[in-house]
């Protein structure tokens, strides 16, 4: 079935989501500015939320933010350039990550 879908719309560089309030959460898209979402990935890489979406239009900053999820436990999946402005270098890129469930 279907389930809530919960959004936020935050200044991520003023207030991070923290991994406590992340928890919780199936899933999560971020799309931050061309600065990229340091703090907030290295919250991200905290959490235990399986499925992540990192949205970018910056190569050096979402390589930056992956390598923190990855050091954070998560597996990159795949990555996906998006040339959504014709006549434009600019190139979007789409990140998804999954996190493995810890044993016990």
């Amino acid at each position: 079935g279907l389930k809530r879908v919960t959004s936020e719309r935050r200044d991520l560089f003023r207030r991070p989501l923290t991994f406590k309030e992340l928890s919780g959460f199936d899933g999560l898209v971020f799309d931050p500015p061309r600065a990229g979402a340091e703090d907030q990935s290295k919250q991200i890489a905290r959490s235990d939320v399986p499925l992540v979406a990192a949205v970018s239009c910056n190569p050096t900053t979402l390589a930056r933010d992956l390598r923190i999820l990855i050091d954070g436990g998560y597996q990159l999946k795949s990555v996906t350039p998006i040339d959504q402005f014709l006549w434009s270098p600019h190139v979007e890129a789409v990140a998804l990550l999954e996190k493995p469930k810890r044993r016990r």
